[in-house]
């Protein structure tokens, strides 16, 4: 019987894979990945996601990080979700009970994407396998069809899931659609553990009854948020979308410059070291690096990011 600890409320930080310079790995990275999440209040990580280049990642290399970071973890506030999507459900298994047998505080997955499930009934009887795999685990299915260009009904997966799936409690929500998101709040009367992935619209996604968030800016941009979230509870929306905007204006930034590359050079802005991506991503060039610098730092951002 699984036990459902700790639902993903408040920030989740989707956290980089660290990489030498020559792609390699490098996991001593993530003591100070983790020290700044638990610095900047973030009681979550979710590893090995999209944020963490999981489809570069070998199946070995997956299960080091995840080993690394759970070593790092214990005895601190940071609890650790693993990602464990993969084109092959059999990897996908492999790493879900890797996972368990390492005190995971959940699993999640998102969807094969080359060989795509042609109906909810297909992607239910995938998800089912996987989570099998850790059965004393919560299991998230993690929805972005930006990334996986799965588009199937989130309420019919779950209406379809929740008898066939024991462990399923929620899901990973990186999708614009609002009314989607309203409908998957309020199903089986609020049951579900419904986290929103987009950093950029936090605040219209906590007006409808958002409690937890999943996103890659939370890793060296947490304090916006936590102000924006307490204005929000006191009712100040004025000084929330000051806050909002200050992280449209950081995501578009990181968006025109190549995002993956631009987030991990913003980690480096922190003094945390997570590498350059892995190819296909591609990495900045040096006037590209100084450029972004040079742009956020006239915008505001290390201000802006400053504990209270």
């Amino acid at each position: 019987m699984f036990e459902h600890r700790q639902p993903l409320h408040s920030l989740v930080a989707a956290t980089h894979t660290p990489f030498h310079a020559d792609g390699e790995l490098n996991l001593g990275v993530v003591e100070i990945q983790a020290e700044r999440l638990i610095r900047d209040k973030v009681r979550f990580a979710f590893i090995g996601g999209t944020t963490g280049e999981c489809h570069s990642l070998t199946v070995m290399e997956r299960m080091e990080l995840t080993k690394q970071w759970m070593a790092v973890v214990k005895g601190t506030s940071l609890e650790v979700v693993v990602h464990v999507g993969s084109n092959c459900i059999h990897d996908s298994m492999a790493l879900a009970a890797h996972a368990q047998q390492l005190n995971a505080l959940a699993v999640a997955t998102f969807t094969p994407s080359y060989f795509k499930p042609n109906s909810v009934e297909v992607l239910v009887q995938s998800m089912a396998k996987i989570a099998e795999a850790a059965p004393r685990l919560p299991f998230y299915f993690y929805d972005i069809p930006s990334m996986t260009n799965v588009q199937l009904s989130m309420v019919r997966f779950l209406e379809l899931a929740k008898d066939r799936i024991p462990n399923l409690v929620g899901l990973k929500f990186t999708n614009s659609d609002l009314m989607t998101y309203q409908h998957l709040l309020h199903l089986d009367d609020g049951r579900w553990d419904v986290p929103f992935g987009c950093d950029e619209a936090l605040l219209a996604a906590t007006a409808l009854g958002a409690k937890g968030a999943v996103g890659s800016t939370y890793n060296f941009a947490a304090p916006i948020y936590h102000r924006l979230l307490a204005a929000f509870h006191r009712n100040d929306l004025a000084t929330a979308r000051e806050e909002q905007y200050r992280s449209v204006r950081i995501v578009q930034k990181l968006f025109d410059t190549g995002y993956v590359g631009a987030a991990k050079e913003t980690m480096a802005m922190i003094g945390v070291p997570v590498g350059p991506p892995r190819l296909p991503c591609a990495s900045l060039s040096d006037a590209a690096k100084s450029q972004m610098r040079s742009d956020l730092e006239k915008m505001g951002f290390l201000d802006w990011i400053k504990s209270n």
